[in-house]
């Protein structure tokens, strides 16, 4: 920038002033690169004139730390800093900072400038010069040193609370945030880490996390859903958005950011004893669908709200796993079911042949409930005496709804549960992907299996 005279550069940034032109035209006017005038504008703007007087200041260390540490602290550029400082060159700055991530504060001490004589005393000194047992000048080293034992403890006794070991990287780490206070040297042999490997991370440490981004989404996934996916359903809809990410991966981002899908709940037993007649295990765990309407499953749960109980009897169709209708209610009568059978009823057509399963409950032995499935040519399955996995998807379902909706949310009346829970019934059928439906909602799942057949 020498060879620009202080004329040259006044007239530059008058024409700038004056706003009838633009730093690019005016940059090339004068032969000269815009960053260059920009900078020029930006010196005049902080320091006027003075600005572009010549000095041959010799920097302190002091002032190259503020530099530095104003660079770091505000995300600064050598460029900006340069002009807050009214330093002449930015290159100077990024020479200041290259040499201390090299070797750290002592590379910064103004250089001593002249030849001095060497002498056989010096000679012996220039090797090293050990101050005498019990002087001020080894009292003082020794107190330098425990100092940087203590912070060098600290900082790692603080990560390895929170990780349990510590790494090279993390010594490495530690070293860096220290190289302000003390002797990059010092603190290497210290920490028993090599100089190579210090380097190489403190390279890595300047740049950018390439899972920053994935991050950042999968957080937005995990929130969209109310912490209702664990990561193989967000890999699911990362894929749904065009990311393929390999599920480990997925897995080991949501134990770094501290995510993790709710714990699943137990269920209302509703079985009291034969009371009516049971039917066979038609299912019998075969609980695949080839097409909607061929195969339903249903149970009741029960729940605390208020302090009063409640359940809760939906329908399930075992082809892509989506709530065909429920009710609920304060009382586990048989009218509750019975209401949801005729609601369910209205999605048949005259071609359907419906297998629907239960367990053994006392609403589903009762002759109303034999009598309503038969009108209906629908053909009765339960499970057998005690065993919950015959009905395992349905009990599936009941612990997802009570961990996604029932125990993340509080309700301030009967009505207003009844209102969230139509949403999330409606979430649960329309928006929550699953796995086994290829990354597709339920009712995603069935309009794409239409649109093929």
């Amino acid at each position: 920038m020498s060879k620009f005279n202080l004329h040259l550069k006044i007239e530059a940034i008058r024409q700038y002033l004056s706003g009838n032109e633009g730093i690019k035209s005016i940059a090339k006017s004068f032969g000269i690169n815009h960053e260059v005038l920009r900078m020029w504008i930006k010196q005049y703007e902080y320091h006027g004139l003075k600005a572009f007087e010549k000095t041959y200041t010799a920097y302190s260390l002091p002032f190259k730390l503020d530099v530095l540490n104003y660079m770091n602290e505000n995300g600064t550029s050598p460029n900006e800093a340069a002009v807050i400082f009214n330093i002449s060159s930015p290159g100077v700055i990024r020479r200041w900072r290259s040499q201390f991530n090299e070797n750290g504060i002592d590379a910064l001490k103004p250089k001593i400038k002249g030849r001095h004589r060497m002498t056989d005393k010096n000679k012996k000194g220039l090797k090293k010069q050990v101050p005498a047992e019990g002087s001020v000048e080894a009292l003082q080293a020794e107190l330098e040193r425990l100092r940087m034992e203590n912070a060098y403890f600290k900082k790692v006794e603080c990560l390895s609370s929170k990780q349990g070991k510590i790494t090279k990287q993390d010594k490495a780490q530690v070293v860096y945030e220290l190289r302000l206070e003390f002797p990059v040297v010092a603190l290497l042999a210290f920490a028993e880490v090599p100089r190579s490997t210090f380097y190489y991370w403190v390279k890595q440490f300047d740049k950018p996390s390439l899972d920053t981004d994935l991050k950042l989404l999968i957080h937005s996934i995990y929130e969209e859903h109310q912490g209702r996916y664990g990561y193989r359903r967000i890999r699911d809809e990362l894929f749904n958005r065009g990311h393929r990410v390999n599920h480990k991966k997925v897995q080991r981002i949501m134990k770094e950011l501290g995510l993790k899908s709710v714990v699943r709940m137990k269920k209302y037993r509703s079985y009291k004893g034969t009371v009516g007649k049971i039917a066979p295990n038609v299912l019998d765990r075969n609980f695949l669908a080839e097409k909607p309407n061929e195969k339903w499953v249903t149970d009741i749960t029960e729940f605390k709200l208020f302090g009063e109980k409640m359940y809760l009897s939906p329908v399930l169709d075992l082809y892509n796993g989506e709530i065909i209708t429920y009710t609920v209610g304060s009382r586990p009568t048989y009218s509750l079911v019975s209401e949801m059978l005729n609601k369910a009823f209205k999605r048949l057509s005259s071609e359907d042949k419906l297998l629907l399963h239960s367990d053994q409950g006392w609403h589903y032995q009762m002759k109303q409930f034999r009598q309503a499935l038969k009108g209906q040519a629908i053909t009765q399955s339960m499970s057998r005496k005690g065993t919950c996995y015959d009905n395992a998807v349905m009990e599936n379902f009941f612990g997802i709804m009570k961990s996604e909706f029932l125990y993340l949310h509080e309700f301030e009346s009967v009505d207003h549960f009844k209102q969230e829970l139509a949403r999330y019934i409606d979430y649960y059928n329309h928006k929550r992907i699953k796995s086994k439906l290829k990354g597709m909602s339920p009712v995603q799942y069935r309009a794409h299996a239409q649109q093929v057949a």
